[in-house]
C-alpha cells in the first residue's frame, strides 16, 4: 500500500473528532475512545489531550508513541487493506489506530480490543 501524502499532512486534532463522532453514533463514550487510543499508543491522558489541542501531524503524533506490544495481534482489513500486510511503518500505525476505533464502534468489548 503506497503512503498517502495527504494523510501525512493531516493533524491528529482534525481526525480525533471524526473518531469520536463514529464511536458516539454507536453509543460508545469519549472515555472508551481515549482508553483504546491510550492502550495502543502508550501515551498518557495528558499527552493525548495536548495532541488533541495541538496542530501535530500524524507523523509527529506517532513519533511520540510507543505502540503496545499486543498491537502485533491486531488483524483484519481497514479501507480494504489487511493491516498485517502494510509495509510502511507509519501507515501501519495509522491503520492500526483506525482499526481499534472501528472495533470500538462495532461494539467490541474493551477487553477484546485491548487483546486481554
Amino acid at each position: 500500500m503506497p503512503t498517502n501524502p495527504r494523510i501525512l499532512k493531516m493533524t491528529f486534532a482534525s481526525v480525533y473528532p471524526l473518531y469520536l463522532a463514529k464511536v458516539e453514533r454507536k453509543n460508545r463514550s469519549q472515555a472508551e475512545l481515549d482508553q483504546v487510543i491510550l492502550w495502543l499508543t502508550g501515551l498518557s491522558q495528558e499527552t493525548l489531550a495536548n495532541f488533541i489541542a495541538s496542530r501535530a501531524t500524524f507523523p509527529e503524533f506517532f513519533k511520540a508513541c510507543t505502540l503496545n506490544p499486543k498491537s502485533d495481534t491486531i488483524t483484519g482489513s481497514i479501507c480494504g487493506v489487511k493491516v498485517q500486510e502494510i509495509q510502511d511503518p507509519l501507515m501501519k500505525q495509522i491503520r492500526l489506530l483506525d482499526k481499534v476505533v472501528d472495533e470500538l464502534a462495532r461494539g467490541w468489548s474493551l477487553e477484546k480490543i485491548m487483546r486481554t
